[in-house]
């Protein structure tokens, strides 16, 4: 036990003398706090072509918030292809009050049968249990 105790001081003196020590590891490069200097302050250089933007006014470069989220998700409007111009000009224009003509009651449809309604109210899964029928 008094060998344990002596050796763990003589350890203990060891490591505290060795950071006093000017060499070795603990030997690092410091900055020199009197060679830092003083930067100049930024300057705005007046610009008289400018005129203040008038209270409430909405700032003419920038649009509404709307348009930046759609121009940051999307890239803003994209040129479309000849084939896609000429596909919506053949489709014409669509009737605007299209939404409120389908809900209405008078409206006709097709009944689409059985197997389209059991199609649209299955399940959603990963397919696994699948399995097709081919009728003979």
């Amino acid at each position: 036990m008094r060998k344990t105790a002596t050796f763990a001081f003589v350890t203990l003196a060891a490591t505290a003398l060795a950071g006093c020590g000017a060499g070795g590891i603990l030997n690092r490069e410091r900055p020199d706090e009197f060679a830092v200097q003083r930067q100049a302050p930024l300057v705005v250089p007046p610009d008289f072509s400018l005129t203040p933007p008038a209270p409430g006014a909405p700032r003419p470069t920038e649009g509404t918030a709307a348009d930046q989220a759609l121009d940051a998700l999307f890239g803003g409007p994209a040129p479309r292809s000849q084939v896609e111009t000429s596909a919506l000009d053949r489709a014409g224009t669509a009737d605007p009050g299209i939404r409120t003509a389908v809900g209405d009651p008078q409206t006709n449809t097709v009944a689409k049968g059985a197997v389209t309604r059991d199609i649209i109210a299955a399940p959603e899964g990963d397919g696994a249990g699948a399995s097709a029928v081919i009728p003979s």
